[in-house]
């Protein structure tokens, strides 16, 4: 019986979102969302907070290493600066513009707006979702807030005073991901965070026995999440990003860490301070009071060999941190491993200069769309949301990712229509009916623009 015209006489009919169709009259509708579902493989982005890059060489990670065989493993990725979690974040996937933090204004973990409270990016759930996709997160930052009005459809934020160590609890996580959200509700993404080894990195410094065996911890649970989404029989049909926001490095020196005290500089007080941000490692912001910006500028400009000071204009192009309505008139960035203000006695931190190696993040990808056995050279975090947008077949934000430095890492289709990977039948109901199919094609910006074009 076809859905269309009634009882059907074609020998071949197709079945499309559960409903018969001849070939003659399918709705050209139903058969780009059978196309769509048909072509698109699930995703699984992952992120290991606080995972440097070498972490996998102070131990033996068996589970990484046999992900990076049957996957892809990068050398390293470079985070955004300022190095910690949230910016890096959303850097990957929310939205970037030509100025990486002109659009998202996630400029620190402590980010705010004196005039709304919008959130002007939007991460790739939201995208997803606005194109017809079913997604979730679980922990990821930003799952517990609202863009625009909209929500990720399905969620579980991270409670106050999380046990971020607790292997059985990121176990019980993993089964609701792959278990619940993939396998029983047929999500097509989902994102997932663990809050390790970051704390470990920071309480105990990145060369500790502790990290170490935070780090065995990690390798175990890549283990345990493989063999999970075997045991749900989603192996070739669910690809998995697993990267990280930003490296460590060490802090404590000679049993002191090295810490930079304003209050000690000549000719500085904080009595010509109305606002200061200098609580997060390395990097600070200060808003000097009405009058008093060029005398705590040249009070702090030169006054320490290990601080580098600028009005935020001066700040490098490089470090894409200069225009935001949000940083304040003066920033503040130390050395690889001295702390600015200290009010937290960490072994090991972040947040430095992202040229730094110990600020580089690892990356491993492995499922149907990945080349095996691949080790591919460094790219830019930003890289990975073109990336995760061109895998599930989503228009993205326009960003400052680059797919070309990522599209090494996939395997090669060969399309028989457009980019779609339609099945065989599919193709011969597209020649017999003549109907026009979205294809796509990409401009230099990454962002993916929809042409109509015939079969032939």
């Amino acid at each position: 019986m076809c859905r269309w015209c009634g009882p059907n006489p074609n020998p071949d009919p197709v079945k499309t979102r559960g409903f018969w169709s001849c070939p003659r009259c399918i709705h050209p509708v139903t058969l780009m969302l059978f196309l769509a579902s048909s072509s698109r493989n699930k995703l699984l982005l992952i992120s290991f907070d606080g995972f440097r890059w070498d972490y996998d060489r102070l131990v033996e990670t068996p589970n990484l290493d046999r992900m990076a065989q049957d996957g892809v493993k990068a050398t390293y990725v470079t985070p955004p600066f300022i190095t910690i979690t949230s910016p890096t974040l959303y850097d990957a996937h929310g939205v970037q513009s030509t100025d990486r933090w002109k659009n998202h204004g996630v400029i620190h973990n402590i980010w705010f707006n004196t005039t709304t409270q919008e959130k002007k990016h939007l991460p790739i759930w939201i995208t997803a979702q606005r194109q017809g996709l079913k997604t979730g997160s679980l922990h990821f930052p930003g799952t517990a807030a609202t863009y625009r009005g909209e929500t990720v459809q399905v969620r579980q934020v991270e409670p106050m005073f999380y046990d971020h160590s607790n292997e059985a609890e990121w176990r019980t996580n993993v089964q609701k991901v792959i278990g619940d959200w993939f396998h029983q509700q047929d999500l097509d993404f989902v994102s997932l965070y663990f809050g390790e080894p970051d704390l470990a990195g920071h309480k105990h410094g990145p060369d500790s026995p502790e990290v170490k065996e935070m780090i065995r911890q990690v390798d175990r649970t890549v283990g345990y999440i493989r063999d999970t989404v075997w045991d749900h029989g989603l192996s070739d049909r669910l690809n998995i990003i697993m990267t990280t926001d930003h490296g460590m490095t060490a802090t404590l020196r000679g049993g002191l860490v090295e810490e930079i005290l304003l209050s000690k500089i000549p000719g500085f007080s904080f009595r010509d301070i109305q606002f200061q941000l200098l609580d997060y490692g390395p990097v600070g912001m200060l808003l000097p009071k009405e009058g008093q910006l060029e005398k705590v500028y040249k009070a702090l400009k030169g006054a320490h060999p290990h601080l580098h000071v600028y009005k935020k204009e001066e700040v490098p192009a490089r470090l894409h941190y200069s225009t935001h309505p949000r940083l304040l008139p003066l920033i503040l960035i130390a050395d690889p491993g001295y702390i600015i203000w200290l009010l937290h006695n960490n072994k090991g931190d972040h947040g430095f200069d992202n040229e730094i190696m110990d600020m580089k993040a690892f990356f491993r990808a492995v499922g149907p769309d990945f080349q095996k056995n691949l080790r591919v050279d460094p790219f830019d975090m930003v890289d990975v949301y073109p990336l995760m947008c061109h895998l599930l077949g989503i228009n993205p934000e326009l960003n400052d990712g680059h797919l070309d430095k990522t599209k090494s890492m996939l395997v090669q289709k060969t399309n028989t229509a457009g980019d779609s990977k339609c099945p065989q039948m599919c193709t011969k109901v597209i020649k017999e009916t003549g109907i026009q199919i979205l294809g796509r094609t990409q401009d230099t910006r990454t962002r993916t623009q929809h042409v109509l074009y015939p079969f032939n």
